[in-house]
């Protein structure tokens, strides 16, 4: 692994630094528009998509200069780059690499100027983690399919324009991956029922997405019927370094880390406690090898490499220190703990991060079987 950047990147790295001292305002000083005039500055430079190749609107930035963006974009708490985060990380690229000329017409520029809202529907009720036995179907009618079942866990299909549907097309023996395709199905297509499933602390971002006897041209498929499973894994492993997940947790336990120093702890200030310091430390330590090993997969793909099924342990880790410095904090705040604020709510709301994607025990099947060549289990249905 290689520490040291390029003169080249370096340079990058100084630039996204001067754009973030001269356009991200304190957030008491952003009014309505901020987040607009902030797109498209953002825009402007091609920063939004900017891994995407330039022939379709991306900035053609390297791998490096991808994760020194995020990387920056990050330590600042600045907005997302974009608006439509699952339409950039996967609708987008799976586009660019599958999609027909009128689709690439069709989507990217709206996914690049911020004017799009995507949802995946991949999850279903009966199918638990294991996608390749999804039973939603898409019987194709002439020139049409005709879409029949349903979704969960659906994060964003209240407000989506289009969801990114991985159905099944093909119901014969031996087509398990080989009989689903995918669908860029317009969300107020007739049909579609939309319901919501709110978190413990009443919050809305997952929904169970209903279809009945939706009609959606064959046009819609995105590339060939069949090739679904093919689409969306590619889709999935896109940008899949975990650097993401470390660089989210280095802010959490900044967070944390501030809020133990105006906290007290039996009369005394809560970092005179040792057993405090050391699981600070502990934490701090574990989101250290999260770095390190995505920083260990971004250089497997600076060499030319795939993406590897070792950044899986990163999302492990996640989920090990989500909730004991959710607990953390809310015993720092003690009385105050049963009152409403950020901590509060995202110690009742973390569910959504340490399961979604895959609970811990998948993950720990997949770093087993793929990763250390261990028999697969049998019993978990862990989707492969």
């Amino acid at each position: 692994m290689d520490f040291d950047l390029g003169i080249e990147d370096e340079s990058f790295r100084r630039e996204v630094q001067e754009f973030i001292a001269a356009n991200l305002l304190p957030e008491d000083q952003r009014g309505p528009d901020f987040l607009r005039t902030w797109y498209d500055k953002l825009s402007e430079k091609r920063w939004i998509g900017f891994h995407w190749p330039v022939e379709v609107g991306g900035g053609g930035g390297s791998v490096i200069q991808q994760f020194i963006l995020k990387e920056e974009m990050s330590k600042a708490e600045a907005p997302e780059l974009g608006s439509d985060f699952m339409g950039l990380a996967w609708v987008g690229p799976a586009i660019i690499e599958y999609g027909s000329p009128a689709q690439k017409e069709e989507f990217l520029p709206d996914l690049l100027a911020c004017r799009s809202a995507w949802c995946t529907g991949y999850s279903e009720p009966d199918s638990g983690s294991d996608l390749a036995s999804i039973s939603c179907s898409a019987v194709l009618e002439g020139d049409e399919y005709v879409i029949n079942g349903s979704k969960i866990w659906t994060t964003a299909a209240h407000y989506a324009r289009h969801i990114f549907l991985l159905v099944r097309t093909d119901r014969g023996e031996g087509k398990r991956y080989g009989g689903a395709s995918v669908l860029l199905v317009p969300m107020d297509s007739p049909g579609i029922e939309v319901r919501p499933i709110p978190n413990l602390v009443g919050l809305h971002s997952f929904n169970q997405v209903f279809f009945d006897e939706v009609r959606v041209p064959v046009e819609r498929r995105l590339g060939k019927e069949g090739e679904g499973w093919r689409v969306v894994m590619g889709a999935l492993a896109n940008e899949r370094s975990g650097i993401s997940e470390s660089t989210e947790k280095e802010r959490h336990l900044e967070k944390l880390k501030a809020l133990a120093r105006r906290s007290n702890r039996n009369g005394e200030p809560a970092l005179a406690d040792a057993g405090l310091r050391r699981e600070l430390a502990r934490y701090e330590t574990l989101i250290s090898a999260m770095r390190l090993n995505g920083l260990r997969a971004l250089s497997q793909q600076l060499r030319g490499g795939a993406a590897s099924t070792e950044t899986t342990i990163n999302k492990l880790l996640r989920g090990q220190l989500e909730i004991p410095m959710w607990d953390l904090a809310m015993g720092l705040l003690g009385n105050q703990a049963a009152s409403d604020g950020e901590w509060q709510r995202g110690s009742l709301s973390f569910h959504g991060t340490v399961i979604g994607g895959g609970s811990p025990n998948i993950q720990r099947n997949i770093i087993g079987e793929r990763v250390l060549g261990l028999p697969k289990d049998r019993s978990s249905g862990s989707g492969r």
